[in-house]
């Protein structure tokens, strides 16, 4: 095994604290990574991990070493990719908000699929903050505005944005008008995985973006809770359009306000700013981009 080929074995150790699930990410033989740890280790004349029963973390050598092996390793990959057209293939791990899944992406996977052969996929389903680096993702897709500065976002899509109530909600506490009719009003909370708060509700108002926060008597923590804390008439809530077109049509929600809709919602592929993007996740994130082109969200 090539230097830089240990160089990566290592990477995946460092990010991934454990020589098991660096084993498993890399479908290489667990005996295989240690000894290639204990080489490495003595060729440089150094300990870069200091292993326990439960952790693997990373000496002050191991530190400097592995900030200059992540940028080596991305410098060749990246010299490697610019010489040789080849299709990409490989592992890519990739996490994707749960309705954002069901809509749009799993449907159109079999065109991902025939596409990039070469490319194996791992998806997982979440609305939660993902530690890319400690869980061994390499990208994930989420709506909304990129908060986390260790973060580098691609955006592949903007969503329209609604805000609704149910009937049964606006005949108790009636159809406001203007903001200053909101008084009295409650929303359904959504509470960030990000800052564990309650996000505000967002309205256009002459071009510019004016947050309110409603009281509220129930907060959720995920979009189907959301919309059908919404329906049951629990509040009012704020939405992509496209996630509650069946209940705009089903009359069990109605669009408030509508001369001042929430701000559109962005849709970003993330991924670790200290990273070179790969040419997997390259493809990927441009495929995701024309899959929401595809669908008339994009814009």
């Amino acid at each position: 095994m090539d230097r830089f080929q240990e160089m990566q074995v290592f990477i995946r150790i460092a990010e991934r604290g454990s020589f098991t699930r660096a084993s498993d990410d890399l479908q290489i033989p667990r005996a295989t990574v240690t000894n290639l740890m204990q080489r490495m280790e003595e060729r440089l004349g150094t300990r870069l991990l200091e292993r326990t029963t439960r952790t693997v973390r990373l000496t002050h050598d191991g530190e400097a070493f592995y900030r200059r092996c992540v940028r080596l390793v991305a410098d060749l990959e990246e010299a490697e990719g610019s010489f040789r057209d080849v299709a990409p293939k490989g592992l890519l791990r990739a996490n994707v908000q749960g309705t954002l899944a069901k809509n749009f992406v799993v449907p159109a996977l079999p065109e991902f699929v025939a596409q990039y052969p070469g490319i194996e996929l791992h998806i997982g389903e979440d609305d939660r903050l993902v530690d890319l680096v400690r869980e061994g993702v390499d990208c994930v897709l989420r709506a909304g505005t990129l908060q986390d500065s260790s973060m580098v976002g691609r955006r592949v899509a903007t969503m329209a944005q609604v805000t609704v109530a149910s009937p049964t909600y606006l005949a108790r506490f009636g159809e406001p008008a203007t903001l200053q009719a909101l008084e009295g009003h409650q929303a359904v909370n959504y509470i960030s995985s990000a800052s564990g708060r309650a996000l505000p509700l967002e309205f256009t108002v002459d071009g510019e973006v004016v947050e309110m926060q409603l009281p509220s008597v129930v907060s959720v923590s995920g979009a189907d809770l959301y919309t059908g804390a919404a329906v049951a008439g629990l509040g009012m809530v704020q939405v992509p359009r496209y996630r509650v077109a069946g209940e705009l049509s089903a009359g069990t929600l109605k669009i408030v306000l509508a001369d001042l809709p929430p701000p559109p919602m962005p849709v970003s592929v993330l991924y670790p700013q200290n990273r070179q993007l790969s040419s997997r996740v390259r493809v990927f994130a441009q495929w995701l981009r024309e899959i929401f082109e595809a669908s008339g969200l994009d814009g």
